[in-house]
């Protein structure tokens, strides 16, 4: 039995997920139902077999905590469907909680840590089912499955609302089941892409997609299945021969491979470089399509094992409705959350060091940005504020939204309490940038006590060292009255990147392309000295520059022309001055971890082929270092490693 035990929790605790995943998205839906006499049947039978199943798999793997917790739960949602219990406000709550019980007690088992009590919860619940139990419901019926054809006509307009041919299929998914997928030639030349689908499309819905350039239309009515079919359907789906999981470690494993294929195949091209002078010319040229044949097959290998690697964004929005549900109860406000983009995919690992950073700003938000809904009144606002976090993705870069039409910052708050926590502070008005570097500072808060969240500027430190060590960036926008967004950018992926390489006197350096906005071109007799630094026209206006052998202490060539990476945007835009630019190259990232070596300006080193070791600099935080700003930890190190 120990044996099975081991082979199985792994799936246990994969499939739990599944089924926590699905019990907080029918939840979100329940909710509409709370105080009818109408309750959406579908949703309830899907939160019955999600709970159900939860139950059976806990009581495989002897996890009776569980079990129970999810037996009480599948009670109340029984007496639900059979008409023997109302949803009320606090049937919902209880049924939230006990989801999120359920969650914490599989992550307790998960990291071998005691054994959470439920039973308090057990018997609320069953206090509640013989509370709430006096008035019938009435079950909306569930709405039978049909196939439908469906034609998308993509436009510009579409597409740069995020309306695209992979959006409509993630649309159409959460439907039923596609059965085929076409591109077709309209009538007057074109393109669109035609579906067959095989589910439930309400007439609504289709009239409401036409405006999304989707047109449906009924196929025909597809056989009636009853619940229990239904659900021996979707068991035989899930256990079929077309999934594998694979454990996570197995994939970085894989990919650390991948990256040591990428550095071989760098040596063996520096290789043939220095011996070309020594091969006729038809053997050099057969090498050199060689090589470049398995620059191409790795480049389709690292980006097929980032497919399996990247799982949807929402992973992390899913959450963040249940945790505003329950602050802006707790502070009085009212907050209606938009999700967008939750489909963008992002790697497994960057969606778990994610989730706490994007809670800190959803928390912060709804408890100090957004007003309660007198006060949006008196502003002339809408009672219920507004939550937005939305998802996309450019290239290698994944982008992530955090967005609130509250208050916005106070910044003469924050740079008064900034000035008694003795932290610098410029005279005149605060920019963005510079108001997001002193409310990054560590232990900085506009808050006079602690409360269950804590001020606008807690945790922004954490949140901004995670993001550094993912390779990441954080920009601030705010505005008196009209509200605060956070917009975090990320890399793909963080084994391996592109890169731009530079030259600073003896040494060359490594900048990740998605850190680089803009490469410029600037004559030394451009740059111009300026109290504090040096500034050089760009675009119409002046641009901080700084020269990066100054920043890391090396000897700077003799140079009349200098290369430029500029890094950021707007007020926070600075060019960081190079001797030459190298040239663009895929680079495998060795994070450095010791906390005895790590410096803030170097994420890491990677090695491109001839043997020396390469460092990989933090082109935002050498920029923040230069305006002033942030922590102050000297640069100077960089001189010892490279």
């Amino acid at each position: 039995m120990t044996d099975f035990l081991d082979d199985f929790i792994d799936d246990y605790f994969a499939e739990a997920d599944e089924h926590l995943t699905a019990i907080r998205r029918a939840l979100l839906t329940l909710e509409r139902s709370v105080g009818q006499r109408r309750i959406d049947g579908v949703v309830l039978e899907e939160l019955f077999r999600s709970f159900h199943s939860l139950k059976g798999l806990a009581g495989m793997v002897d996890h009776r905590e569980t079990e129970t917790l999810a037996h009480e739960l599948e009670e109340y949602l029984r007496a639900l469907r059979d008409g023997q219990a109302a949803l009320t406000t606090s049937g919902m709550d209880l049924l939230i909680k006990g989801a999120a019980a359920l969650e914490s007690s599989i992550a307790a088992r998960r990291a071998h840590e005691p054994v959470r009590d439920t039973s308090a919860m057990a018997l609320e619940i069953q206090a509640l089912i013989a509370r709430d139990g006096a008035e019938p419901v009435v079950l909306i019926a569930a709405p039978s499955r049909a196939n439908w054809q469906c034609v998308f006509t993509p436009s510009p307009a579409l597409i740069a609302r995020g309306i695209n041919v992979d959006a409509i299929r993630a649309r159409l998914r959460e439907q039923g089941d596609i059965v085929s997928a076409a591109p077709i030639l309209t009538p007057d030349g074109a393109i669109a892409f035609r579906f067959e689908v095989n589910g439930v499309i309400s007439p609504e819905q289709a009239a409401q997609w036409a405006g999304d350039g989707l047109e449906c239309a009924l196929l025909s009515p597809a056989p009636a299945v009853a619940p229990k079919e239904a659900a021996d359907q979707a068991g035989a789906i899930l256990s079929s021969g077309h999934y594998v999981r694979v454990d996570l470690s197995r994939l970085d494993e894989l990919m650390r491979m991948i990256g040591n294929l990428v550095i071989l195949r760098a040596r063996l091209a520096d290789t043939l470089a220095k011996s070309e002078l020594h091969l006729p010319p038809a053997h050099a040229r057969t090498l050199h399509e060689d090589i470049d044949a398995i620059e191409r097959e790795l480049r389709e290998l690292r980006e097929g094992v980032m497919r399996v690697r990247l799982v949807p964004v929402g992973e992390i929005f899913r959450r963040m409705p249940f945790v505003v549900r329950d602050l802006a109860r707790d502070n009085g406000r009212s907050v209606n959350v938009e999700l967008t983009g939750q489909d963008t995919k992002i790697d497994k690992f960057l969606v778990e060091r994610m989730m706490d950073p994007v809670l800190h700003l959803v928390r912060n938000a709804v408890s100090h940005g957004i007003e309660t809904p007198l006060e949006r009144e008196a502003a002339g606002k809408p009672p219920a504020a507004t939550l937005k976090l939305t998802a996309s993705s450019s290239g290698e870069t994944v982008i992530l939204e955090v967005a609130d039409d509250g208050r916005g910052i106070d910044v003469a708050r924050v740079a008064a309490r900034a000035r008694q926590a003795g932290l610098p502070v410029p005279a005149g008005p605060l920019d963005n940038a510079t108001l997001l570097d002193l409310i990054s500072a560590p232990g900085f808060s506009t808050r006079e006590a602690s409360d269950r969240v804590s001020g606008r500027g807690f945790g922004m430190n954490v949140v901004r060292e995670t993001l550094q060590e993912l390779g990441g960036t954080i920009v601030l926008e705010t505005e008196p009255g009209r509200g605060t967004r956070f917009t975090i950018e990320l890399p793909l992926t963080l084994a391996i990147t592109a890169a731009m390489l530079a030259r600073v006197g003896e040494q060359i350096f490594a900048f990740p392309q998605a850190a680089v906005r803009e490469v410029a071109a600037f004559e030394a007799s451009a740059i111009r000295a300026v109290p504090g630094g040096e500034l050089v026209e760009f675009r119409g206006t002046a641009l901080p520059v700084i020269r990066l052998s100054d920043k890391l202490g090396l000897t700077a060539s003799e140079t009349t022309r200098f290369h430029a990476f500029i890094i950021g945007t707007g007020t926070a835009a600075v060019g960081i001055l190079v001797d030459r630019i190298v040239g663009h190259r895929e680079i495998v990232v060795r994070p450095t971890t010791d906390p005895l070596i790590r410096v803030d300006a170097v994420t890491g080193a990677t090695d491109l082929g001839d043997g020396r070791a390469v460092l990989i600099l933090d082109a935002a935080t050498i920029a923040r270092h230069a305006r002033g700003q942030g922590a102050r930890r000297g640069l100077s190190v960089v001189r010892g490693i490279a």
